[in-house]
């Protein structure tokens, strides 16, 4: 982030798309130098991935601004589990995943939503949302959610935000998971 912020200033970057090439070649050859533990090389691999997959569309800025604060505290579990699903999800909206919030009407019965299996969608009961967490952001509740399209890449993005997606088998719903906070914190 200090590297942009002088990038920024000295006018090498002035767009987006310069923004991202910057961050993406900056954080190959901080990987290919080894500048960092082991620890966050998951991460940079991610990010590098991130970068060339979805260009601009990734805003890499925004995640490493977010793995900054995340990292430090991944092991102390800093971060509230409301916080850390916050993110993910505006993560996943930015790498193209549609995120819907739904009644209990869409939900289940004969107005429930049907899901395009080949289209990358999130959408999770309201009524699981408003009752999962306590005033703190803790989790104390299942939160339900159907799950279509590259479940595993949006696995991954779960799994570094400290969430696991848990399959449900379910004969009234297709594509059912639990999202489960590894820790509460």
């Amino acid at each position: 982030m200090i590297a942009l912020a002088f990038a920024r200033k000295d006018g090498t970057v002035r767009s987006a798309a310069q923004e991202n090439l910057f961050l993406t070649c900056w954080l190959a050859f901080a990987q290919k130098q080894r500048r960092f533990s082991r620890d966050v090389a998951p991460d940079i691999d991610w990010l590098l991935k991130q970068g060339r997959q979805y260009g601009v569309n990734a805003k890499l800025a925004d995640k490493l601004d977010y793995l900054s604060v995340a990292i430090p505290f991944r092991d102390a579990y800093g971060q509230d589990a409301l916080s850390r699903l916050t993110f993910v999800m505006e993560a996943a909206k930015d790498m193209g995943w549609i995120y819907r919030l739904l009644t209990d009407r869409e939900w289940s019965g004969r107005y429930a939503v049907n899901l395009n299996p080949g289209l990358n969608s999130i959408c999770v009961s309201q009524t699981s949302l408003a009752t999962g967490f306590d005033a703190e952001g803790r989790q104390i509740k299942p939160l339900m959610a159907r799950l279509t399209g590259s479940v595993a890449g949006l696995e991954q993005l779960f799994d570094r935000c400290g969430w696991k997606l848990v399959a449900e088998r379910n004969d009234d719903f297709k594509n059912l998971f639990t999202l489960a906070a590894e820790n509460n914190g």
